[in-house]
């Protein structure tokens, strides 16, 4: 599937409905209530089913927007998402509803100034950069992607540098759903393991107006949940990034360097029969050009198993695509190649795979 994930983009231009009420200074409460539907159009060439159909339309969705602030000299604001239908990214054996829908994200925050903000909730996790769109760029970041994870977030911003401190108590609500929606399965299983008690800093330096360099760090712990007598987190998780974006007239780019671990929780590597520490880098990179309306834009990943045992090679996906912005949404074009991929576990597997993909989706 493939729909736009870069949410700051898409609320500038909700069509919103307003509800304003009075305060006792004058200053108002703002509230902005909005809704999306998207869809897309998938064909798979390696498929014969699918190629004797000529492809299928999939992936709908509804969602729904709140966000807004108190009126002034109130500091509160917050943001919620809520996703139906099959195109919601979510996976009802693994997360908390049991089926197709999902509260994306859900946060409410407080402003200590216009500076310091802390925000408790489910938020975005402060860990390098995001696709252009989620799908399919994002294949190879598996899991360090959007990610949208349970706890508390300080940030702040001074002059030419952004900083995020976050604690993240789980990566879902619920107490065994492991579905983060835009991770897309990449931290376990509602039978397996799930992320909890994660820290995570973040650091990015505006260099220039054009140029900046950033270095994301988290480690936390896995949870078992095979119900084998063990530990409640006897596994762990590390990763940290380091990244660059540009934006040069109308040509953006986008590059970082991943690196991770994990020790599986030790029931449940021992009875799979799998390594108890998995190590990978990954490698991304995004280079687009606007043109009015239009933007064309090339991601390109990599992964690179550093795991004992594992024999595969480096695996790559290419995803070169285009988007066009016709008022009340956007419209995407994207063809994916990837020979390997990144299984729930971490661990980088081969494997030829390749789709194009059309997707339309507006907001209301």
């Amino acid at each position: 599937m493939t729909f736009k994930r870069n949410f700051v983009r898409q609320l500038a231009v909700l069509i919103s409905s307003s509800v304003m009420t009075s305060a006792c200074l004058g200053a108002e409460p703002v509230t902005n209530l909005s809704a999306g539907v998207w869809g897309t159009y998938q064909y798979y060439p390696g498929d014969d089913s699918n190629t004797n159909t000529g492809g299928e339309f999939t992936g709908e969705a509804l969602i729904i927007y709140a966000d807004g602030e108190a009126a002034p000299p109130e500091r509160w604001l917050y943001s919620a998402e809520m996703r139906f239908g099959p195109g919601s990214f979510t996976d009802p054996d693994n997360n908390s509803t049991g089926d197709e829908f999902t509260l994306h994200k859900a946060w409410v925050g407080w402003r200590f100034s216009d500076t310091y903000t802390l925000r408790v909730g489910k938020s975005q996790v402060p860990f390098g950069w995001k696709t252009i769109n989620f799908w399919p760029g994002d294949i190879l970041l598996a899991g360090f992607g959007d990610q949208m994870d349970v706890g508390f977030k300080f940030s702040a911003v001074q002059e030419q540098f952004n900083y995020d401190l976050a604690y993240y108590v789980q990566d879902d609500w619920g107490g065994t759903s492991t579905d983060t929606v835009d991770d897309n399965g990449h931290w376990g299983s509602s039978t397996t393991f799930r992320k909890v008690q994660t820290w995570v800093g973040n650091l990015r330096w505006q260099a220039t107006d054009q140029h900046a360099l950033g270095i994301s760090l988290q480690s936390g712990q896995l949870q078992d949940l095979t119900g084998t007598p063990d530990k409640p987190t006897s596994g762990s998780h590390e990763a940290a990034v380091l990244y660059y974006e540009g934006n040069i007239n109308n040509l953006f780019l986008k590059a970082s360097w991943i690196t991770q671990s994990r020790e599986l929780p030790t029931a449940y590597w021992q009875a799979a029969l799998l390594p108890e520490e998995i190590e990978n880098d990954r490698y991304a990179f995004e280079i687009g050009y606007n043109i009015g309306d239009w933007s064309l834009y090339l991601d390109a990943s990599a992964a690179k198993p550093n795991t004992d045992g594992n024999d595969a090679d480096r695996v790559t996906a290419v995803a070169p695509g285009l988007s066009y912005d016709y008022g009340p949404g956007w419209i995407y074009v994207e063809y994916l190649w990837q020979d390997g991929y990144v299984d729930r576990n971490g661990q980088v597997g081969e494997g030829d795979f390749e789709a194009l993909y059309v997707s339309l989706d507006f907001y209301l």
